[in-house]
């Protein structure tokens, strides 16, 4: 055997044990490791394969053994150039599916399978032999059109790798550069290697890529013992920073944009990473249009919190902001929670709580609680206070002749009729079934009355368009204003009623007004 044999033969076993070794060790503590190490552990058992059949190709005494060594090294070598560019994809955090992931391993599958037939279709190698000069295990080869397929994409994986690992240089922090640097030596020496082989600038037939994966694995048995590569990794800050749904901007200590994320990129679409070293204050003129509601000076403190409206596409969106220090330095984390859906659920189960759901006016509740208010603020300013109780007259003969559909539609079309008459001022509000209720403040009895009788006049006047025809309805009223002996709004009320139920006795359709003790007729 000749010496170039020997020193090949022991370059390529010192790569076997230091793979192996790599395999045992990372598989041992895998449970320690972050789910990248397994990405890892198989492409490490892949450059082993490759190496071991490496070793014993150059070991071979025939033709036989070299095919079968070569088909073992073909289990490993493609393989293992692929699965590096997917551990440096995930290391960097890029995102990859499982679909996209598995389709990466089809040239190499079928680049095997292309070594392991090659006997019967001659399409990886046209030419396959022992070299008449030197013997076995020296062959003479010629390329088949797989062959230079298989080249390109194996060169191209690892190639790839090397351009990832360098276009994340300038963002990485100097805590994870150290990975880098050796993620890049660890894919730039096979590449260099293999270009220096095909240049022709090495031993005739033998390959010495497995003799250069020592120095390979050497790097990476580096980055995992002394720079924790599985257990501190750029792609954990990036992954947490990026993939929380609250928005994050990092300002340094002289309160200048130095980061953002993902989601605060997609609350404010005006953010670019142009801005990085501009002062907030200019930052936050440029992709708001409302002011920070928090003044970012020397020693802001954590917890500061306020709300603000952002107006984006003609979308409104309520967002919480909240300052929190940067542990270690004396800049801040300005954090924004999307509050927009909190808060439009919340305006609507006040709307459900103070509204009725039918006319969109108040409901008996809201009435209740702002009368209240009303009323004694008129007993203590001394103030006229009129109330006037509504009720549509026959409203069961229009549901038991029309349905309630039609009753529902009638309902609408009378608050919609007295609301067209009202300042905006008044109270008005569902009392209850076909009964409605207005509070008015500043109003004396006459004027309650004019205002009864006003809308009296306009429902009259009403003409309700149905599938069965067109219909009409009337309006009974009771109207009672704040005396010096009332001491409560229910007094009010029920003296309002008493005049509302003499307008019933009446013949309805009519207004009547509760005075001196006495519901009368207007």
């Amino acid at each position: 055997m000749s010496s170039s044999l020997i020193v090949s033969i022991t370059l390529i076993s010192t790569s076997i044990v230091l793979n192996l070794y790599i395999c045992l060790y990372v598989f041992i503590k895998r449970k320690h490791y972050m789910s990248i190490a397994n990405v890892f552990l198989l492409h490490s058992v892949f450059s082993l394969i490759y190496c071991v059949g490496s070793v014993f190709l150059l070991m071979s005494t025939s033709l036989s053994e070299i095919k079968f060594w070569n088909t073992v090294l073909y289990a490993g070598m493609p393989f293992s150039a692929t699965m590096g560019l997917l551990f440096i994809i995930k290391y960097l955090g890029i995102h990859f599916s499982k679909i996209a992931s598995w389709s990466l391993m089809i040239v190499p599958m079928i680049s095997f399978l292309m070594v392991a037939t090659n006997d019967w279709h001659q399409l990886h190698y046209r030419v396959l032999e022992l070299d008449p000069l030197q013997g076995a295990p020296f062959v003479y080869l010629e390329m088949g059109v797989w062959y230079i397929i298989h080249g390109f994409y194996t060169f191209g994986s690892m190639f790839g790798a090397v351009l990832l690992v360098v276009s994340r240089w300038r963002d990485t922090e100097d805590l994870y550069r150290p990975q880098l640097m050796s993620l890049l030596f660890g894919q730039l020496i096979p590449i260099v290697t293999a270009f220096v082989y095909l240049l022709g600038l090495t031993p005739t037939g033998i390959d010495p890529v497995p003799m250069v994966l020592w120095l390979t694995s050497l790097f990476y048995l580096w980055s995992i013992s002394t720079s924790r590569m599985f257990t501190l990794i750029p792609i954990a800050k990036d992954a947490i920073f990026n993939s929380i749904n609250d928005g994050v901007m990092v300002v340094d200590e002289s309160r200048r944009l130095v980061e953002f994320n993902d989601a605060c990129k997609r609350m404010f679409p005006d953010l670019d990473v142009s801005m990085f070293g501009d002062s907030f204050s200019v930052v936050w003129d440029t992709i708001s249009d409302v002011s920070f509601p928090i003044e970012l000076g020397r020693g802001s403190e954590s917890s500061q919190q306020d709300l603000i409206q952002h107006r984006s596409k003609d979308a409104t969106y309520t967002y919480q902001v909240q300052i929190s220090n940067v542990q270690g330095s004396e800049g801040l984390l300005i954090i924004f929670t999307d509050m927009t859906e909190v808060k439009n659920l919340q305006s609507q189960l006040e709307h459900f709580a103070y509204y009725d759901e039918l006319t969109g006016i108040y409901n008996r509740r809201a009435f209740f609680q702002y009368c209240e208010e009303a009323f004694q603020e008129s007993k203590e300013q001394d103030t006229p206070f009129t109330i006037i109780l509504t009720d549509i007259d026959y409203f069961k003969k229009v549901n038991d002749t029309y349905g309630h559909s039609v009753g529902d539609q009638v309902l609408e079309q009378v608050a919609k009729v007295c609301q067209s008459q009202l300042h905006g001022r008044e109270l008005f509000a569902r009392y209850g079934g076909e009964e409605f209720v207005l509070g008015v403040k500043g109003y004396t009895e006459e004027e309650g009355a004019a205002l009864a009788e006003q809308l009296r006049s306009e429902v009259e006047a009403l003409t309700i368009h149905t599938p069965d025809g067109k219909i009409t309805v009337t309006l009974s009223l009771g109207v009672a204003a704040l005396t010096k002996e009332d001491e409560a709004l229910y007094q009010i009320l029920n003296h309002a009623d008493q005049a509302l139920y003499r307008a019933k006795e009446a013949g309805r359709n009519r207004v009547c007004v509760y005075q001196n003790s006495t519901p009368e007729l207007v």
